[in-house]
């Protein structure tokens, strides 16, 4: 029996990365009789079957599930965005930080194309999410900026690169792993956001250990799966002030004597942060009932 990860599924077939070989898989009958999930970065036990092709025995335990891009035992995500060409939306970024910390990992904030950067623009949003503990990280393919301390913060890890086409996420992860060779595309002129260049999910190794996926650029976001009334957890500065609200189920919006809302009104709490929670809360009050 073999350990290995699944790096990528694609027409019936799991591509399975051992220690040694990167088999071609396909399940064992019974899983097909039950209910069962199978996706890139599940860690699996499997046997050969023949030269480089294998049956799937076991499909072990995941220690983390990222939801929006599907990834299993994800040990962070890297949030990626242009500093131009296509501009910063911070509606989407706080979206893509919700489903991380919805799912329990570890956020890196990464602007890429700094080369291309407002500096005053640039300095705010550094700002915001820095005061709130996210790390942020400046890069450039083109100078080489930030690439050596990206490069360190992969090693050893599953990491998510996720973020909307045309930020430069395959031109980054080229450029950390040289022999990728990941299609790139330009940002359409006409509609202001880039091609999608990446077809599916895939699990790439490093030569320093670990492994990227490198996801389908996307500008859409979905929380099927998150609680309104958990939806401030996600957000840590309006956690850590939840506690000083005078009702206990406080949503943040149109309750009274909300220390949420105070802290926006006195800029303790960043109004585009204080924002975009509350048009997250619009959307699951129109998918759920009760709020």
């Amino acid at each position: 029996m073999l350990h290995g990860v699944v790096v990528k599924a694609y027409n019936g077939f799991y591509y399975v990365q051992s220690e040694k070989l990167l088999l071609s898989c396909k399940v064992r009958g019974r899983f097909k009789k039950e209910r069962f999930t199978l996706m890139v970065g599940d860690e699996v036990r499997c046997s050969l079957t023949g030269h480089n092709e294998g049956l799937i025995e076991e499909i072990l335990p995941r220690r983390s599930l990222l939801r929006r891009p599907t990834v299993a035992n994800v040990d962070q995500v890297v949030i990626t965005f242009a500093a131009a060409n296509p501009d910063i939306s911070t509606t989407l970024v706080d979206k893509l930080l919700v489903l991380a910390e919805s799912s329990h990992l570890s956020a890196l904030l990464c602007i890429n194309k700094s080369d291309l950067a407002d500096s005053e623009e640039l300095s705010r949003i550094i700002t915001i999410y820095a005061a709130i503990g996210y790390p942020v990280l400046l890069t450039s393919v083109k100078t080489g900026q930030g690439m050596a301390e990206l490069r360190q913060r992969l090693i050893g890890r599953v990491t998510a690169f996720a973020g909307p086409s045309g930020a430069g996420k395959s031109s980054l992860l080229n450029a950390v792993e040289p022999g990728l060779t990941l299609v790139t595309g330009e940002v359409s002129a006409k509609i202001g956001r880039g091609r999608h260049t990446t077809r599916y999910a895939q699990l790439l190794p490093l030569s320093g250990g670990g492994f990227v996926v490198d996801t389908p650029g996307f500008s859409a976001t979905e929380f099927t799966e998150l609680d309104p009334a958990c939806l401030g957890l996600c957000f840590p500065e309006i956690a850590g002030l939840a506690g000083g609200c005078k009702f206990s189920t406080c949503l943040h919006d149109r309750e009274p004597q909300c220390a949420v809302k105070d802290a926006v009104q006195t800029r303790d709490v960043e109004l585009s942060r204080y924002e975009s929670y509350k048009a997250i809360l619009q959307e699951l009050r129109d998918t759920k009932k009760g709020y």
